[in-house]
């Protein structure tokens, strides 16, 4: 037979060398990507088997796409007739930077440098690659600003409220809500077009609340919430619901003072220096009564 014509050197060199580098994928799939999380990690196990007659050095170097990290062995003895495990930890990944569902590979080259502790000239080398994706995340920020001033019962205030697509994917507002603890506070719908159309990764939608309070509306201070959610989220069966909420400060409103009401600042001075003089009918008694004293007595 054929084999039997082979020296046995190579033989023997074909069983030393008789070791496999190898990646656990998803599913047993090579071709399906590992899934990177939001906080931009992902778990990569591997293995080394080693079915030759001696124990073997290997060691490590790894290709790291998406800017990531790793933390990974960097060498490893693998006894003969054995198969070990090891764990590729990739992180630091910022996913957010990353268009969802992109991909990128990863490889794993695995070097023999020794064989039971003598350095192996040899040298001889596996790569194994696989892929990993960049996740798609939904999320959103909300901003309501703080009203100008306090308004008055009667008057109302306009809110322009800012919402920004804060993830890595289109999306659009699926729902908006607007609640308050005042009953004599009412709002518009004006945060309904929020809801009409999309909004690219980056970028922001705005649209103004008008909050308008009643005529008879005490001096009270007035909690004004406003809650938005995904539509991208709720359609793959995720859920994200942002909420940020305003104080508004309602005074009474001003006083008006009536032009008939007016205080008098002056009064006339001939009227009130007539009002510090007797009447005439007084004095001109007084003036006759002192003439009948002084006047000379005749004789009779």
């Amino acid at each position: 037979m054929a084999f039997m014509l082979l020296p046995s050197g190579v033989v023997s060199a074909q069983n030393l060398d008789a070791w496999d580098l190898g990646v656990m994928y998803p599913g047993d799939d090579a071709d399906k990507p590992f899934e990177i999380s939001r906080d931009g990690a992902v778990m990569i196990e591997f293995f080394v088997d080693n079915s030759g007659l001696v124990e073997i050095t290997v060691q490590f170097a790894y290709d790291i796409p998406f800017g990531g990290a790793h933390d990974g062995p960097e060498e490893a003895s693998i006894p003969a007739g054995s198969n070990e495990s090891f764990e590729l930890k990739i992180g630091g990944i910022d996913v957010f930077q990353f268009e969802a569902r992109q991909i990128d590979s990863f490889s794993i080259t695995a070097t023999v440098t020794a064989r039971q502790g003598v350095p192996d000239p040899l040298n001889t080398q596996q790569k194994e690659e696989g892929d990993v994706q960049i996740p798609t995340i939904y999320a959103l920020s909300l901003d309501v600003p703080d009203p100008i001033g306090p308004i008055n019962a009667g008057g109302d205030t306009i809110l322009r409220v800012t919402v920004t697509n804060s993830g890595n994917v289109q999306d659009k507002i699926g729902d908006v809500e607007v609640s308050d603890d005042c009953p004599l506070l009412t709002t518009d719908n004006g945060l309904d077009s929020l809801m009409i159309g999309n909004i690219a990764p980056g970028s922001s939608k705005h649209a103004d609340l008008n909050v308008k309070a009643s005529e008879s509306h005490p001096r009270r201070q007035c909690d004004i919430s406003v809650t938005v959610a995904s539509n991208g989220a709720m359609n793959s069966g995720q859920s994200v619901v942002i909420q940020d909420e305003v104080r508004i400060s309602i005074e009474p409103p001003p006083t008006e003072i009536e032009e008939g009401n007016e205080a008098e600042t002056d009064d006339d001075p001939l009227e009130s220096i007539q009002s510090n003089l007797a009447s005439p009918g007084i004095l001109i008694s007084i003036l006759g009564l002192i003439a009948a004293v002084f006047s000379p007595r005749k004789s009779l």
